[in-house]
């Protein structure tokens, strides 16, 4: 379904697959006997940012994504980006799934677990900054939003 995101010419079925992307990864976090993440990640990502996501998009009334079609060859720096970028996904992807093994093996006494109220005081205390900052991120690309979108009605 990831892959049906990248390949979409209309932005807001890129949105809406993307959404069921995040459904998507909110199952495996359930199977990873991790529920309250996965809550968190359809409120939060499915929920909040997509919504967002799709405000903006119908804010800007968007097009549909035309091919570009240049007499120019194309640059084999991107291909180079492109490549490297690949094959260093592969390997943290292999590291993660031997990591992820390995974990698995481990007795179930030695894994840590938290409670809900346990991991909002270590989200809330210790990670403070890190969701203001977020916070700030959002407001900033909103307001950049806002602004593209007052330009783009004042041409008309």
């Amino acid at each position: 379904m990831t892959i049906l995101v990248v390949v979409q010419s209309n932005p807001v079925y890129s949105v809406l697959l993307l959404i069921g992307s995040f459904v998507g990864l909110a199952g495996l976090y359930v199977l990873l006997d991790a529920p309250f993440v996965a809550v968190i990640q359809i409120i939060v990502y499915a929920g909040a940012i997509m919504v967002l996501f799709l405000f903006v998009v119908m804010l800007l009334n968007a097009p549909h994504e035309q091919a570009v079609q240049s007499g120019l060859p194309e640059s084999g720096g991107a291909r180079l980006v492109g490549g490297l970028l690949a094959i260093a996904f592969a390997i943290e992807l292999a590291w993660a799934l031997t990591r992820a093994r390995t974990m698995a093996m481990a007795a179930p006494g030695e894994r840590a677990t938290f409670s809900v109220s346990q991991i909002g005081q270590r989200l809330f205390q210790q990670y403070a900054f890190a969701f203001e900052a977020t916070s700030i991120l959002i407001l900033v690309a909103m307001v950049g939003a806002i602004t593209l979108a007052g330009r783009h009605l004042d041409k008309r």
